[in-house]
C-alpha cells in the first residue's frame, strides 16, 4: 500500500484551472476569458482565451467597450476564447469532448460548440444569464443534446511562480 498524496487537484479543478490560466493571456483590460476542450479520457485537446485573429495587432484595434460608432468598439473584431479554442484544435474531431470555460458560452460559441460535437460545457461564471445571447445560446444547446453545468468552486488557492 503506497502513501500517495490525498490533497492533489481533481479534474475538474484541473481544467478550469487550465481555462482560468489560459484567460490571463487576454489582453483585453475588461474581461478575460480562458477556455480548456478535453476529451473523454482526460486529455488536453486545445486551449484559448479572447483576443483579436492572428495578424490584427492589439495596439491598433480598439479595446474600448462603448463607443457611438460601432467600429471604434472591440465586439466587431475580438475572437471569444471558445471559439478560439475550437480553431486551434488541430487533432481531427472534437465529438464528444468537454470544454472548460471561465464564462458561459454566448450564443455565436454555442453554435460553433454544438457544430464541433463537444457535448459538455463545465462554465465557472454566467453573469449574463439574463441577456438574449445567453439565453439563446441555452436553448440551442438543450436543443442539441449539449449539457451544461457550473463548475463548483473548491475555494482551493493555487499559487505558482514564475
Amino acid at each position: 500500500m503506497s502513501d500517495k498524496r490525498e490533497d492533489y487537484l481533481t479534474w475538474d479543478e484541473y481544467f478550469m484551472g487550465v481555462a482560468m490560466l489560459s484567460g490571463m493571456r487576454s489582453k483585453d483590460p475588461n474581461t478575460q476569458v480562458g477556455c480548456c476542450i478535453v476529451s473523454q479520457d482526460n486529455k488536453i485537446l486545445s486551449m484559448g482565451y479572447n483576443g483579436f485573429p492572428k495578424g490584427c495587432s492589439d495596439d491598433e484595434f480598439p479595446w474600448a467597450r462603448e463607443g457611438e460608432n460601432p467600429l471604434e468598439t472591440k465586439y466587431v473584431y475580438s475572437t471569444h476564447s471558445e471559439l478560439n479554442a475550437i480553431l486551434n484544435y488541430s487533432g481531427g474531431s472534437l465529438v464528444g469532448a468537454k470544454l472548460y470555460v471561465s464564462l458561459f458560452p454566448c450564443n455565436e460559441c454555442a453554435k460553433a460548440i454544438i457544430q464541433s460535437g463537444i457535448k459538455e460545457v463545465i462554465y465557472d461564471c454566467d453573469k449574463y444569464a439574463d441577456t438574449p445571447s445567453v439565453m439563446a445560446s441555452k436553448r440551442m444547446m438543450d436543443a442539441a443534446g449539449v449539457r451544461y453545468h457550473q463548475y463548483h468552486r473548491s475555494n482551493r488557492e493555487i499559487k505558482i511562480k514564475l
